[in-house]
């Protein structure tokens, strides 16, 4: 690509940023690294009814967390900036006054009332009202109305808003980088609010400004605001500049794979559908996220981008990185993708299995240190023990507490099960044989001990499962003589001691 690539991620700041905005954001992100372009973000805010205090600080933690942080925004203005739509209201203006110059839009009196009279009558004939060109010469607007009675009504301060004038009986062919050729007949677009009585933009023109003011390159966003191209791309023309490029992402769908995924949806099935927790700063309500809920960060990311997308090839599981390099607008897709809870929980177990030890077992350390507990075991030997059945660091714990307390209770099923009338003689000559070890490593201790077992021409359940009863307090666990091994001689003879006395 021979131009500079600049997109943008625009929310407004009206509560959490919901799952698929942040789909939205790490789209748009992929896309500017694959080609060395600048990711943008814009806080679209002109909306000031329906602002929520801490919204926006939570949007750019969400996108930190995720590690797709953007290269301009507030706080980083590379040049385009202010970066807030509230800080940028005076340049709107200018705008519309010159689309009403050249004729493109027009001054609306008409009141709510009235507007609504028309919605009732046409309702009341099955009929839909439009305001466009079927009915805008019998409105009350600067097209019916003469010059004078214009400039009467705005010099006496009469209310109005600024519609665009959409043309009659055109044909516009629009590209979809995602959804190819669209044809659109421009008969049945309304003439929409481009500037409210308020003396603020609507999202319309706002949007339309800021994105050719901050040059970008290409607008990549969700499918709901596919029927506001037709607009987008007339604004365009009308203003004399050149449109972006558009690719318009599909919906994400709910697990039953019909209707838009929502909150309800996760409250309902127990997943998140927020990367953060989020607090409603009027009710005080704790709305879950992510973050909170043990994922990591790699496999929120590696889960929402095969949301929509998909390499091509039977490849799952991504890096940032790697996702950066294989990214294409081209392999997403236009149909609707169904979010998957078990299948985001895979994803976020098998980017576990891939995370180094050494990290996990500073991850593992705080965990401890939360319940209390220090040692001096080998935190990254005793991981490796049981990672393979981790899903969240936080299983880690109930995997593996055993190695730190010692079983205060024990499995009755497992007692019943492998503690006999003879098990607690066998368990007696089990602690004189370890005891005699010198060398208490893993090899030397199955060693000695499966040799004892054979010696004595017993099945081998007869020791192991009441020694494992006694190690781990149930008969869960990895490798006996591992275990034995890393809670060393004293610990593991005063084990089976203890379960000898108890049962």
């Amino acid at each position: 690509m021979t131009q500079d690539i600049r997109v943008r991620f625009a929310p407004s700041p009206t509560g959490p940023l919901h799952i698929g905005g942040v789909r939205t954001a790490l789209f748009n992100y992929l896309f500017a690294k694959q080609n060395k372009g600048t990711f943008i973000l814009r806080i679209e805010d002109t909306d000031q009814n329906r602002y929520v205090p801490g919204a926006e600080e939570y949007i750019k933690n969400a996108l930190d967390w995720c590690n797709i942080p953007f290269d301009e925004g507030p706080g980083k203005d590379g040049g385009f900036g202010p970066y807030k739509q509230s800080e940028r209201k005076d340049l709107y203006r200018q705008y519309a006054d010159e689309l009403i110059k050249n004729g493109s839009a027009y001054y609306a009196f008409d009141t709510t009332e009235t507007l609504d009279a028309h919605r009732k009558d046409h309702e009341a004939k099955g009929k839909t009202f439009i305001y466009n060109w079927h009915n805008r010469e019998k409105l009350n607007n600067s097209l019916s109305l003469t010059p004078d009675e214009v400039n009467s009504k705005l010099s006496s301060g009469n209310p109005f808003v600024i519609r665009f004038k959409s043309p009659q009986d055109e044909t516009l062919h629009l590209t979809d980088e995602i959804r190819g050729d669209i044809k659109i007949d421009t008969n049945i677009l309304d003439d929409k609010i481009l500037f409210k009585s308020d003396g603020m933009p609507t999202y319309h023109l706002a949007n339309i400004v800021d994105d050719h003011l901050m040059k970008i390159s290409h607008v990549i966003r969700g499918e709901e605001w596919l029927p506001s191209m037709a607009l987008h791309v007339l604004l365009y023309r009308a203003l004399g500049w050149n449109a972006p490029k558009f690719a318009h992402l599909p919906l994400i769908l709910k697990p039953i794979g019909k209707g838009k995924l929502s909150k309800r949806d996760g409250d309902k099935l127990g997943f998140p559908v927020f990367p953060l927790q989020w607090e409603d700063p009027k009710t005080q309500d704790i709305s879950s996220g992510y973050k909170e809920d043990g994922y990591l960060p790699e496999a929120v990311v590696n889960m929402l981008a095969f949301l929509g997308w998909n390499p091509g090839t039977e490849q799952e599981l991504f890096s940032l990185e790697e996702l950066i390099e294989k990214f294409d607008l081209k392999r997403v897709n236009k149909a609707g993708a169904k979010f998957d809870p078990e299948k985001t929980k895979w994803f976020q177990q098998q980017h576990l299995q891939k995370m180094d030890n050494t990290i996990l077992s500073k991850q593992f350390e705080t965990l401890l240190s939360d319940k209390n507990i220090t040692t001096a075991l080998d935190l990254n030997t005793i991981i490796t023990t049981v990672k393979e059945r981790a899903t969240f660091i936080n299983d880690l714990w109930s995997l593996t507490q055993f190695y730190f307390l010692s079983p205060s209770e024990y499995d009755e099923k497992a007692v019943k099960k492998a503690w006999k009338e003879d098990t607690p003689i066998l368990m007696h000559e089990l602690t004189r044989i370890l005891n005699d070890i010198t060398d208490f490593s893993e090899n030397n201790i199955s060693s000695i001990v499966k040799g004892w077992i054979t010696g004595k021409e017993i099945g081998f359940g007869k020791i192991m499962m009441p020694l494992r009863i006694a190690l781990v307090g149930s008969l869960q666990g990895p490798d006996l003589f591992q275990i034995a091994a890393l809670i060393g001689k004293t610990e593991t003879i005063k084990r089976i001691e203890n379960a000898i006395e108890i049962n």
